[in-house]
């Protein structure tokens, strides 16, 4: 459920393009390759980074949520998670209670679960979209380093 989409589609959660790219982002480093590839056409870094932007963004604020929702409510258990990520995903999914409803929830619950929907049908858009326009120029750049990952 957390990967939504089509990019101009109206499903919640992270776009299937922004996660191809991870997944094409990935193969190019097993393979050793500085530049993502795919059909004969360079995926720019610019991109790359702000998929992963995107990404790591929304799982953070899933993470968040399921804790948030864990202290409203704790008898949800191991539910909070599925419904966090089914709220995120706008994919009306509910495993707290038959029916799918999230009736039984505190308001400050439902007022989550509502701010997660929003957030996963506009929120990535909204993301991608700021960091695509807030890309600068630099006039300089730091020294490289080369710190041990892994």
């Amino acid at each position: 459920m957390f990967v939504g989409g089509g990019s101009a589609g109206t499903a919640g959660g992270i776009k299937v393009g922004t996660l191809a790219v991870l997944v094409l982002a990935v193969g190019s480093e097993l393979r050793g390759r500085t530049d993502v590839d795919v059909y004969g056409r360079r995926i720019a870094a610019a991109t790359v980074r702000q998929a992963l932007a995107v990404v790591l963004l929304a799982l953070a604020v899933l993470a968040m949520a399921a804790v948030a929702l864990l202290e409203i409510a704790p008898e949800r258990g191991q539910t909070a998670l599925f419904d966090v990520v089914s709220a995120f995903s706008t994919s009306g999914m509910s495993a707290g209670e038959p029916g799918g409803r999230v009736g039984h929830l505190p308001g400050a619950g439902q007022l989550l679960l509502l701010a997660l929907v929003v957030t996963g049908r506009f929120g990535s858009l909204w993301l991608a979209s700021r960091l695509a326009l807030r890309e600068r120029r630099q006039l300089f750049r730091n020294p490289q380093a080369r710190p041990l990952v892994g």
